[in-house]
């Protein structure tokens, strides 16, 4: 990529921190990379092997800061806020699908010079970051997966009665104008709601305060549903992975992405490892925590060797 088009800028003077973002549970350096699109934000710890870190909706970088924190003595994190999402910018008028995420998200890992990597996805992050392993697995050193999706939904994975409400007229009016997707739907995806404490909740739903902030999250909705070609595409070219080492960490209360989605991938990914989470819903990265790295130092330190 061409530095007249894009360019990464460090620790942006002229961009204050919001007033809802507590440095103290989120103590990382904030880093900048221009877009056609905008301004993406993201996080650049530590050294040694890259592991690139891609979340879904409605979360953002802050998702991993467990993870970042636990790694970073012996990883070079990195994790982009897709535009739409956390500190990134939010243009009313992009088109949000997993296509121009991926491309974004590419755009940056070229900027920064990563000829490999450990690709870690969750939820929406999957058609997000997995496109980078179908099209060159030589640079994948390792894949871990969180609760995620890389076909269309449909069939055994349809979108029931109630998700399709939500792209229509009336879950654009959820979206846009009540939040609903921070607000409601994160908390119910959650194996033990009391884990989302008001301080992290406010994390998920403030980078999204008034309606022009939520087309990101909006757009995604609408992406289940009329990306299923792209889905189709990466599903298409699944074998392209198969081999790859691969650990998988399962939140099992997950009733977005739960047990068959880790079946499906358990197919797929033939010589993958499985951690899985009883008691943990769809966002295991806040519910189990710290906890998941020693889990993550084993199977790197294996594979890695």
């Amino acid at each position: 990529m061409h530095n007249s088009i894009l360019t990464q800028v460090a620790q942006r003077a002229d961009h204050a921190d919001p007033a809802w973002l507590d440095r103290q549970i989120y103590p990382f350096q904030s880093r900048w990379f221009e877009l056609p699109a905008g301004r993406m934000h993201y996080l650049d710890e530590g050294r040694g092997v890259p592991i690139v870190m891609v979340h879904g909706t409605p979360s953002w970088s802050f998702l991993y800061r467990h993870l970042v924190e636990g790694l970073r003595g012996q990883y070079r994190c990195i994790t982009a806020d897709n535009i739409g999402f956390g500190l990134s910018d939010k243009p009313a008028d992009w088109a949000y699908g997993p296509a121009g995420h991926a491309a974004n998200l590419a755009a940056l890992l070229d900027h920064l010079g990563l000829d490999e990597f450990v690709l870690m996805v969750h939820d929406l992050g999957g058609p997000v970051g997995l496109p980078l392993a179908i099209e060159q697995p030589e640079r994948i050193r390792a894949l871990v997966l969180f609760n995620t999706m890389m076909w269309p939904m449909e069939g055994a994975f349809a979108i029931p009665p109630a998700g399709k409400l939500m792209n229509s007229a009336i879950g654009r009016w959820l979206y846009l104008q009540q939040n609903i997707s921070p607000r409601m739907l994160l908390p119910m995806t959650y194996g033990d709601r009391r884990k989302l404490t008001p301080a992290i909740h406010r994390h998920y739903t403030a980078p999204f305060s008034t309606p022009a902030e939520r087309h990101g999250a909006w757009g995604w909705v609408q992406a289940l549903v009329g990306a299923g070609d792209w889905y189709e595409s990466l599903w298409q070219r699944r074998e392209r992975i198969a081999d790859l080492p691969a650990l998988l960490l399962w939140g099992m209360k997950d009733i977005a992405f739960g047990p068959k989605f880790l079946a499906r991938w358990q197919e797929v990914l033939r010589h993958a490892e499985t951690e899985t989470y009883a008691d943990a819903g769809h966002f295991v990265q806040e519910e189990v925590g710290s906890a998941l790295v020693p889990r993550i130092e084993r199977f790197l330190a294996e594979r890695l060797a």
